[in-house]
């Protein structure tokens, strides 16, 4: 389970870096059915494959953290190897839950600040911001959400499948260079987070594009996460995908570069919203 959770987070089955970060944590469980003599054994083996799993998108700050809490948690606390078993167990139970209710307090907040009859516009592919708008319709507001491709990878077209399921949602959907002809109609930007470190907001790639033009046209930006997005001490890595995602026939002297992730200054985002609250 492991080894197919590292395939995953590497190929980027797994959109949602919340997601990613759960996932990481219960395939953990793998370590209870192995054989241990000591103590020592077993945690080697857990910090191991922690690092393994963490080093398998080093971007993402909710898996760095996931992982570390989970060795923090566990190596030095247990005298045999069946109670460093159960620890890890509890402990995996208690990281997965935290980043769970993280991020649905985190979607609750950004709620309350969705009003009857907006226009908002998405990008990419976020439960949080999914669950958000969810909320906001579940509690009677009536909603129109513009939603970019979010190319070249077009996880938009997979955020605006789950959009046209909700009650009380209007999706539309637009290819990217259309942010500017959308944003018009728009009274917010609503966008998830993958790390916030170091003064710089790190999402999806398209972000920085989207939040210059928001500005220009006096759109609010607001990005929303679980807290554990946010990170001190953090060295963000950005991946570079296969060029084939951009174009499928390789072109004689051409480079294409596929990057994953944009970095925008965290003062140009008007809001910011986590499970901790708001913070303008």
């Amino acid at each position: 389970m492991i080894d197919e959770t590292v395939a995953e987070i590497r190929a980027m089955r797994t959109h949602s870096t919340s997601a990613v970060a759960v996932k990481a944590t219960r395939s953990l469980a793998d370590l209870l059915d192995r054989e241990y003599v000591t103590v020592d054994e077993f945690e080697r083996d857990l910090e191991h494959n922690a690092g393994v799993l963490r080093r398998s998108n080093p971007s993402h700050a909710a898996l760095h953290n996931a992982m570390r809490e989970v060795e923090r948690s566990i190596v030095g606390e247990a005298t045999s190897v069946e109670g460093a078993k159960q620890l890890l167990e509890d402990v995996i139970a208690r990281v997965v839950d935290d980043i769970e209710t993280a991020k649905g307090e985190a979607a609750a907040n950004a709620a309350e600040h969705l009003d009857d009859g907006d226009t908002l516009l998405v990008h990419d592919y976020s439960t949080t911001v999914l669950e958000a708008i969810e909320d906001a319709a579940r509690d009677g507001a009536h909603l129109t959400v513009y939603v970019t491709e979010a190319r070249p990878r077009t996880l938009g077209r997979k955020t605006a499948r789950v959009l046209a399921g909700m009650s009380r949602v209007e999706t539309r959907m637009v290819v990217d260079s259309a942010m500017g002809y959308a944003l018009r109609d728009c009274d917010r930007v609503l966008l998830g987070i993958t790390c916030i470190t170091g003064g710089t907001y790190y999402n999806r790639i398209g972000t920085f594009p989207l939040v210059v033009t928001a500005r220009e046209l006096g759109v609010p930006v607001t990005a929303v996460g679980s807290g554990a997005k946010t990170i001190e001490e953090f060295r963000f890595e950005n991946e570079f995908r296969d060029a084939v995602e951009v174009m499928r026939e390789p072109v004689e002297d051409v480079e294409i570069e596929n990057p994953s992730y944009d970095a925008t200054p965290i003062g140009m985002i008007d809001t910011v919203i986590t499970d901790d609250g708001v913070r303008n």
